[in-house]
């Protein structure tokens, strides 16, 4: 073998071999994890978690579907982050500065983004006081309709009409919930 495949051999087995098993890596964290998460919401769903009569086995099911929504899009960004600082590292990148600097941007974005904090702070607690999953028919602001997905951001809601209502969290002050029975 020449010197010059020899080279570029060992460059191959080098860095693009270690990026693209961290790569490979993400993507099987992501799918084994989103498979555990919907195994683990199928299982809360079905559980029965609040015996007697008052038992909403269907109120359960629509939370475990929202919240297993938010779990998971949760562990793709975190997933994909890291996967992105380790790629960046390996092609020489100093992510020292950039780690440390974090906290200054945190601030920055604090002060700078106060209604993206306030709609995923918002999202929190809605999801923590079972205000509405999916499914629901809900009254929020001036739309009324079914709600179709739950993010920590953003809500959507599907009107009698069809049209699909983009709500953020933070916006959302008086919520009507129809599906939920006192």
């Amino acid at each position: 073998m020449n010197e010059n495949m020899r080279n570029f051999l060992d460059w191959v087995a080098g860095t693009p071999l270690r990026v693209l098993t961290i790569l490979v890596a993400a993507a099987l964290v992501q799918s084994f994890g989103s498979r555990a998460i919907a195994r683990a919401m199928a299982k809360l769903a079905a559980a029965d978690l609040v015996p007697g009569p008052r038992n909403i086995v269907s109120r359960q099911k629509e939370r475990a579907t929202t919240l297993g929504g938010v779990l998971t899009a949760t562990l793709k960004s975190a997933t994909w982050i890291i996967a992105l600082a380790m790629a960046l590292g390996e092609f020489g990148f100093d992510l020292g500065p950039l780690i440390a600097s974090a906290g200054v941007v945190g601030v920055a974005l604090g002060l700078g983004a106060q209604t993206l904090v306030r709609d995923i702070l918002s999202g929190i607690f809605m999801l923590i006081e079972d205000q509405y999953g999916v499914g629901d028919s809900v009254s929020v602001l001036e739309v009324e309709g079914v709600v179709e997905k739950v993010g920590l951001r953003v809500t959507t809601v599907r009107d009698g009409q069809g049209t699909l209502w983009y709500l953020r969290n933070g916006e959302i002050l008086k919520v009507g919930n129809q599906s939920q029975s006192g």
